[in-house]
């Protein structure tokens, strides 16, 4: 399985992520000739510069869209300036709203995962604007300058992840920076509200020197690309490069790494998988309870749960819950922990895990049907074991034992 890990280390922004993914593209050219696919968008209106810098002693790929015919002075990824408008305003023609995109979008020779993808995204940033504005997407209006940036960035990435063939996407936490922000609303704190909108339930943090970090663009790239969040996984990286922005600081370069992983789905004859375990201390609650926050989880999708006996402060005896999930389910599982136990927070780890492949088949026996997981090594029948739960309902249905209904049913499978 090929992966491409986002190491948000000093955020993330639209020129930022073309940047790093034309690194790892075999003809960078791709994008150029892609975005010509959009027929709306005048040749004549915007520039794209391509170019192999070294910033800070690390070289990389700068991205930028300027724009031409009146706005030699405007370049890209400045903020995507949207607002409310009012009909009949003087400046109609200098403002695209979200109908006026997804009709250049969709009249475009893009191909249809690159188009769909695009509308998509479009659409979560009508979205976002129109909940920091107070309105409906279909209100939101994008300036000219920011309407075709924004185009050119969100199209071309998705682009770009169509010339690698669509990987899965795991992304670190996001660096989003501190400090004031200049935009359209004024002067605001970091994050900016859109990119602040976009950033829910996606790991965040603060680090450097003051600057804003992760734009709109970036957050919503993350929001729309990211399959999990975390450390980079296991595997061997096979390509890698660095995107800049148009911002520095002293203390950090402002780019992106984009890395390509090669994350084999088996290692002799295991599967290799990251798991993220999730776990916190309890001395305060109701023991009968926990029952039902692991029956919970595991209906949630937790790969398994349990609990620990410890001992805490003062010699007091607890509970130390434990669940194994998914990395793109840990948010959604420590939420439900919180939310069912007394708990003020959670603890999580990343975990790299070797396991058997293994199935679930269905076995009619004597006594009636039974789920069986089968498990395999290399490609054999290693173990046939059957289901607890089925066992248990064939051993109440006839009034028998559930040792001898288990040794009963491991002949017959």
């Amino acid at each position: 399985m090929r992966t491409l890990y986002l190491d948000c280390f000093a955020g993330i922004a639209g020129d930022m992520f073309i940047g790093a993914l034309l690194n790892l593209v075999p003809d960078p050219e791709i994008l150029k000739r892609e975005i010509r696919k959009i027929h709306a968008l005048d040749a004549d209106e915007y520039g794209l510069t391509i170019e192999h810098i070294t910033r800070k002693g690390i070289a990389g790929m700068n991205f930028d869209v300027r724009m031409k015919r009146g706005h030699e002075d405007e370049h890209s990824h400045a903020h995507i300036h949207a607002h409310e408008h009012e009909h009949g305003h003087e400046h109609d023609h200098h403002h695209r709203n979200l109908h006026d995109i997804e009709a250049m979008i969709t009249g475009s020779d893009l191909s249809q995962r690159v188009k769909r993808e695009t509308l998509r995204a479009f659409s979560m940033l009508a979205d976002a604007e129109a909940h920091v504005h107070g309105t409906t997407p279909d209100k939101i209006h994008f300036h000219e300058v920011g309407a075709v940036d924004s185009i050119i960035d969100i199209a071309g990435a998705f682009v770009l992840m169509e010339a690698l063939e669509w990987p899965r996407v795991i992304c670190s936490p996001v660096n989003v920076g501190s400090g004031m922000v200049e935009c359209a609303h004024g002067i605001l704190p970091v994050p900016a509200p859109a990119a602040e909108y976009l950033l829910r339930g996606i790991p965040v943090y603060s680090a450097g020197s003051p600057m804003e970090r992760t734009t709109p663009t970036g957050a919503l790239l993350v929001k729309c690309l990211a399959d999990g969040f975390g450390s980079m996984p296991p595997g061997k990286i096979t390509a890698s490069g660095f995107g800049f922005g148009n911002h520095e600081s002293d203390d950090m370069p402002n780019a992106l790494r984009a890395m390509v992983l090669e994350t084999s789905g088996e290692i002799g004859g295991l599967v290799r998988e990251s798991v993220t375990l999730i776990e916190c201390n309890i001395d305060d609650m109701n023991p009968q309870d926990y029952g039902l926050v692991c029956m919970k989880m595991f209906e949630a999708g937790c790969l398994d749960a349990w609990t620990e006996n410890i001992s805490m402060k003062k010699g007091r005896p607890g509970i130390k819950l434990c669940c194994l999930s998914r990395p793109d389910d840990a948010v959604k599982l420590s939420r439900m922990i919180l939310t069912h136990t007394t708990s003020q927070g959670v603890r999580l780890k990343e975990y790299d895990r070797l396991r058997l492949e293994w199935h679930i088949e269905e076995s009619e026996t004597s006594l009636g049907r039974v789920r069986v997981k089968v498990t395999e090594l290399d490609g054999e029948i290693l173990r046939r074991v059957p289901e607890y739960e089925d066992v248990k309902a064939l051993a109440v249905k006839h009034d028998m034992p559930l040792w001898e209904m288990r040794n009963i049913i491991l002949r017959e499978i």
